[in-house]
């Protein structure tokens, strides 16, 4: 790994003129501002990891509309966060904010602004695109605060032990609101799972598994004992949460990775990791346009409407069907009233659904197939690049290595769960965050 690069960040930026650089480091290294970036750095992680409502009261029927009043402050807690961290960083790493500037974030930029326009709910797609913007704004940010990596190793040890201690005290002192309960109002055959601080158990299990690829870079990197007891924590609760879903993708996440070592060539990765996403959304999205494909899926030991999700597929690709180009708008399809005006006769089940529970569909359905097209270059095929330029450049370590792994994980994940653009939600941020952190890896010297 090459040496000399400024203390302050992940990514180091070409050398400054000495005065300037001297300055820039000097700013960086007093104590207020150590503490500022550390404190910004922890804010934001645990603020999409947590939220502003952990342990919601499931058994209430209300749950909704009172999760619903705390958006301002969810919106201004993201905004505030996004300042701060933009603030934070955009002196010492502007070179690495710049990466940003590129054709196909612009493009991507171009089209969601674009589609706000389009959207059958103008109002609703932009107050969630400016959520949004906030939320990938300091996720870019995210790792740029880190000293080093060994600060961010840290910092990552930190927030994801506090999580745990979040959850698994919430079990011991509030089990009702912890866990899964037969009254509660939706889904309650759910009783008895571990949710934790979370909303359900799916999001509780897939941000678990994501914990466990931390404890494994933290083990790796040189806190052995810290590493361990995040690995046995968050792969315990993950079992208590009974997430099938997200066990499996752990797993193909780690064999993959282990894959890479061997297959080093870019369109063999390509393969790699195409080839299952195409393969996971064939055999369960496919199922609802093609009888053969269902027909096969029948013959197998498994549930083939997949726990109800074929219904809200099959309503979604109708949509879809009227709509391939511009889409619904951004975050705008799967509110009541685009919802209905989208059905026949409004009477399906599926037309109340939160979302498609496949990131790919919903990104087509709201972005429309440009949208879809734009998304899969920037969060597919963008940091499969990012992977073969830091090997290529010797940087490849467990910090490295757990970026990739989030990353296969998010994207074999997106087949079965919609998470992609969903504002402050901890799955997108952590995928997000570790895109963001393999574009800078790939382009800068760390130190």
């Amino acid at each position: 790994m090459k040496t000399g690069a400024p203390a302050a960040g992940l990514p180091a930026s070409e050398a400054a003129p000495g005065g300037w650089r001297r300055l820039q480091t000097a700013l960086a290294e007093t104590p207020a501002s150590v503490i500022a970036r550390k404190a910004v750095f922890l804010a934001f992680l645990l603020l999409a990891w947590i939220s502003l409502r952990p342990f919601q009261d499931l058994s209430n029927p209300d749950v909704a509309e009172l999760s619903s009043g705390r958006e301002g402050l969810t919106y201004a807690s993201f905004g505030i966060l996004a300042a701060l961290a933009l603030a934070l960083t955009v002196v010492g790493h502007a070179r690495a904010l710049n990466s940003f500037v590129s054709p196909w974030f612009l493009a991507l930029g171009a089209w969601l602004a674009l589609n706000v326009v389009l959207s059958q709910d103008p109002a609703t797609s932009a107050k969630r695109l400016t959520l949004t913007g906030a939320v990938m704004l300091a996720s870019a940010c995210l790792p740029l605060l880190a000293r080093s990596r060994n600060d961010l190793r840290n910092l990552l040890a930190i927030a994801s032990l506090l999580l745990l201690g979040a959850c698994y005290l919430g079990m011991l002192l509030a089990p009702d609101l912890a866990i899964h309960q037969a009254n509660d109002v939706v889904e309650p055959m759910l009783a008895g799972n571990w949710r934790g601080v979370f909303g359900h158990k799916n999001g509780a299990a897939a941000v678990m598994a994501m914990l466990v690829f931390i404890g494994i870079a933290v083990a790796r990197s040189g806190l052995m004992a810290v590493g361990l007891v995040i690995v046995a924590l968050s792969g315990l609760f993950l079992v208590g949460s009974e997430g099938k879903s997200a066990t499996a993708l752990l797993v193909a996440a780690l064999a993959i990775t282990g894959l890479f070592t061997v297959i080093r060539s870019f369109r063999g990765r390509i393969l790699l990791t195409l080839v299952p996403l195409f393969a996971i959304n064939l055999f369960s999205v496919g199922t609802v346009v093609s009888e053969p494909l269902a027909a096969i899926v029948r013959a197998l030991p498994v549930d083939p409407t997949f726990t109800g999700r074929t219904d809200v597929w099959e309503f979604a690709i109708e949509a879809l069907g009227a709509r391939p180009l511009t889409g619904y708008g951004f975050s705008a399809f799967w509110n009541n009233v685009t919802v209905r005006a989208a059905s026949d006769d409004g009477s399906s089940w599926a037309g109340y659904a939160s979302h498609s529970h496949n990131s790919y569909l919903d990104t087509a359905v709201t972005l429309g197939l440009p949208g879809l097209v734009l998304v899969l270059a920037i969060f597919v095929v963008a940091p499969l690049r990012d992977i073969m330029r830091i090997e290529a450049s010797g940087r490849t370590d467990p910090l490295a290595t757990m970026f990739v792994q989030i990353w296969l994980f998010g994207l074999l994940l997106s087949c079965m769960e919609s998470f992609l653009f969903d504002g402050g939600d901890p799955i997108w941020v952590t995928f997000l965050v570790s895109v963001f952190g393999l574009r800078y890896l790939a382009r800068f010297r760390s130190a």
